[in-house]
């Protein structure tokens, strides 16, 4: 069989001879006796096949991946036999069983979300083809870990994975799968890459909310509401978790969902602050204050010692995935030197370098701005983000915080803020942009776009680097643009007002935009260059933007009076204002 599978190959005679140290006219006379020239493709194809899986059978110890290679040779074999069954028969339905089933009976009405048997294969060898080298690993220890748990960088398709991994199990098991998030807008993007993959791979668009296969499995997909969580079974996925507010009460819930031995549980996250109470969580200390001081483990959650992935004594399985480490695993989708550039030293490592932030000399808290964060699609029933007027004609602010002067300057931060109504009301952060290489006139075009699809009643700039000339063109379409010029003072009543605000519980803003929480805590207090005066700052230079959203909100923010007086009405800022 070996030199039979050897000639297949394309290897002559003599060559199979020498490595199997037998005479060449022994080969020859197999050669000849079992006609190999003769055999069809199929016959080769199927001969490769047996041989790989007797070797597979035959190993004792089998990991998860031999087990996977194993059915899936399977299911080529139940392929080569349909094409058997369609060489003796001509028939394409023996060929395809979606044919055969389509022919069936005019009357007989297809399943819903049914990918048929066909589909599953094509889904789960799209999936498997898919994957970058550090997105196998992570498959890999799905086959056989319970609890895995993810710290890792920013857009390195970890949504986007667990969305495909979770298709292709639950097409081939019909075990439930649940998606959560830090809002449900956010865990409907685990929706829409389900969606989008099969329909791309099958041809079948899956529809619902929740999604029901044809073989029964579910699949929900929840923001943080504890409530709607309760009551669903299934393996669990959490997203961004550390982003998400009153994290302890709601990892209750999804392990409750997943207590069966049969469901794995999954989270992952970029991370937030050390202060964040799934901090615990992460390192192991949550399960140390549970156990006696005897009984108390030690796990190494240091990038060294978890960047290949390990099992803590905890049961969870922990991987740190920087973007370095994407990068080195496979993806090609970053240029890290350019985004060096365009996030500050903290946001880079924050955000992709997959640090914690140390954020006990902030202005602004992490967690104090992580309890601004909300799920807008369930608490914000005026928003239409989808819409021509997303906010209709009810009044809004903008904030602007512009980019520096010169080539490579730090980009610029927009915000529309809804104002409060009243001193009961909350200021909420309808959309964020950070706009970066364009000129004074393409960012003052921006805001005048802006104004095309809100009641804009206030603009606060900057007059900060290019500032002034985006300023005096947006007077030209809103002369009454309020201009700030930035000193230690000035700055100092822009967060003290910022401060008041939001420890009041008055600024929202979606769970999503967590570069927004981000750039509020990277703010500091800080002596001046004379060291004769403290000022606010966030280690702004010409080749880093930082802070540019909390700064834009501020500017915003700060047209609601100190005393918040009646509906309507506007104090003068402390600001110094000019123009």
């Amino acid at each position: 069989m070996s030199a039979r599978h050897l000639y297949w190959m394309g290897w002559r005679i003599a060559r199979i001879a020498e490595f199997m140290d037998l005479p060449r006219a022994t080969i020859s006379s197999w050669k000849q006796r079992e006609r190999w020239d003769d055999a069809s493709p199929t016959q080769r194809v199927e001969g490769a096949l047996e041989a790989r899986m007797v070797k597979l059978i035959s190993k004792d110890a089998k990991e998860g991946r031999d087990f996977k290679e194993l059915d899936l040779l399977g299911r080529q074999i139940e392929r080569l036999a349909r094409v058997h069954k369609y060489e003796g028969s001509g028939k394409e339905g023996d060929l395809n069983p979606n044919i055969e089933r389509r022919n069936a009976g005019e009357k007989r009405k297809p399943k819903r979300n049914d990918v048929g048997d066909e589909g599953v294969i094509q889904i789960v060898e799209a999936f498997e083809a898919s994957l970058f080298e550090y997105q196998r690993h992570w498959y890999r220890a799905g086959q056989h870990e319970r609890i895995r748990n993810l710290l890792k960088s920013r857009q390195i398709g970890a949504t986007w994975f667990f969305a495909r991994e979770a298709i292709a199990d639950a097409v081939e098991t019909g075990k439930n799968k649940i998606f959560m998030s830090a809002s449900k807008a956010q865990a409907h993007i685990f929706r829409n890459y389900i969606v989008q993959f099969v329909k791309e791979t099958t041809g079948v668009e899956l529809k619902g909310d929740p999604i029901v296969l044809s073989n029964g499995a579910e699949l929900h997909f929840l923001g943080t509401n504890a409530k709607t969580a309760q009551g669903y079974h299934g393996d669990t996925y959490l997203d961004e978790y550390f982003w998400i507010n009153g994290f302890e009460q709601f990892r209750k819930v999804t392990s409750g969902m997943a207590m069966h031995k049969k469901w794995k549980q999954t989270y992952f996250s970029t991370p937030s602050s050390v202060a964040h109470e799934a901090y615990p969580f992460w390192t192991g200390e949550r399960f140390n204050k549970r156990r006696a001081k005897a009984d108390r483990v030690e796990i190494d959650v240091s990038h060294a010692g978890l960047a290949g992935g390990a099992r803590g004594a905890d049961g969870q399985w922990r991987q740190i995935v920087t973007i370095e480490d994407a990068v080195a695993g496979g993806c090609d989708l970053f240029d890290i030197d350019q985004l060096r550039l365009e996030y500050s030293d903290d946001e880079f490592a924050n955000l992709l370098m997959c640090e914690f932030v140390d954020d006990s000399q902030s202005a602004f808290p992490m967690m104090t701005m992580q309890r601004c964060m909300v799920d807008s699609w369930d608490v914000w029933r005026d928003w239409k983000p989808f819409a021509m007027r997303p906010f209709g004609q009810a009044p809004v602010w903008i904030g602007y915080d512009p980019a520096g002067d010169g080539e490579g300057s730090d980009g610029a931060g927009l915000v529309v803020l809804a104002p409060a109504k009243n001193r009961n009301d909350k200021h909420r952060i309808l959309e964020k942009h950070r706009i970066k290489g364009q000129d004074y006139e393409a960012q003052a075009e921006f805001i005048r776009q802006i104004t095309q699809r809100y009641n804009v009643q206030f603009i606060g700039i900057d007059t900060n680097g290019m500032g002034e000339a985006v300023a005096q063109l947006v007077a030209k379409f809103f002369p009454r643009v309020t201009r700030y010029r930035y000193t230690p003072d000035s700055k100092a009543a822009l967060v003290r007002q910022a401060q008041h605000i939001i420890d009041k519980g008055r600024l929202e803003f979606d769970a999503r935009d967590v570069i927004i929480a981000q750039s509020f805590s990277s703010i500091r207090r800080e002596l001046t260059a004379s060291g004769r005066q403290f000022t606010y700052a966030a280690g702004r230079n010409n080749q880093t933007g930082h802070a540019d959203l909390a700064w834009a909100t501020m500017h915003a923010l700060h047209n609601e009076p100190i005393d918040v007086l009646a509906e309507g009405e506007r104090g003068k800022s402390m600001m110094e204002i000019y123009g």
